[in-house]
């Protein structure tokens, strides 16, 4: 199987954004958790936002390298996919690990998530090389999102606070969507052979932004005032990446030259 949707060469090498993703992901998740403790406010929420940013963009890598062996409409698939293995590991991760439960959370998505690449290869025989390593990282990706996006709207790492304000509310439904796009989406607003790797980055981080800000909306609910920190936060990250994204969209069509028109009856 050749490669058909994506157009350059990796510039950042996936092991280092997985590093980046994972030790970014939790230890934003982490921080929050630990400073809104000691302070005893919710103001720190917006670290786990930045955690999800982190993740995110691992993420949106590991859908880039894995839909550029031409899946299609495998894309958004892929995306919500990596958010369900998360969503399940990161709840069971939560009910039985406490404090401990988000790094439980992410090993178990990343598994389910190599497993079901391992499955997909041998038995359906889709026969794409780097599927179990790029759905063991979008497990980890799903997990860190949804429990990252969880702790905003909660401010703490805590299974029955989360449940309380994420699930019961019916925020879930927002932070599965919003967190699914977030991972999807820069890789299908960016394939095609004039793809590169930092203009579809670029494009995750705003994508991840926009998460967090539609989150911090959410937690006013919850935490109060103090989601107004999280949606600053992502306000700015957003204005910041998406302008830097416009000037990679600008930066790569103008290298696309035109082929003219069809001559008459050229079909």
């Amino acid at each position: 199987m050749s490669v058909a949707a994506g157009g350059g060469a990796a510039k950042i090498d996936k092991t280092k954004l997985m590093m980046y993703g994972l030790g970014g992901g939790v230890l934003g998740i982490y921080l929050a958790h630990v400073l809104n403790e000691v302070t005893g406010t919710d103001y720190f929420s917006f670290l786990a936002g930045l955690g999800v940013i982190a993740a995110v963009v691992m993420g949106s890598d590991a859908v880039r390298r894995v839909c550029s062996y031409g899946i299609g409409t495998g894309v958004p698939s892929i995306g919500l996919m990596a958010m369900g293995m998360g969503l399940v590991a990161a709840m069971f991760g939560l009910s039985i690990g406490g404090v401990a439960g988000p790094i439980i959370g992410i090993a178990v998505s990343m598994g389910f998530g190599y497993v079901v690449g391992l499955l997909t290869n041998k038995i359906i025989k889709m026969n794409i090389p780097v599927l179990e390593e790029a759905l063991m990282t979008l497990g980890g990706a799903g997990a860190i999102v949804l429990i990252g996006l969880g702790v905003m709207i909660s401010g703490v790492i805590d299974y029955r606070v989360i449940i309380a304000n994420v699930i019961d509310t019916g925020y879930i439904a927002i932070v599965f969507i919003i967190g699914s796009l977030a991972i999807l989406h820069p890789f299908n607003a960016n394939l095609g052979p004039d793809e590169t790797q930092d203009r579809t980055l670029v494009h995750s981080v705003s994508a991840g932004a926009l998460a967090m800000f539609a989150v911090g909306i959410a937690s006013l609910e919850t935490i109060g005032v103090e989601g107004f920190v999280s949606i600053f936060v992502a306000a700015v990250v957003w204005i910041v990446f998406f302008k830097k994204f416009f000037d990679l969209v600008k930066r790569d069509s103008a290298g696309v030259k035109g082929t003219g028109l069809l001559p008459e009856g050229g079909m």
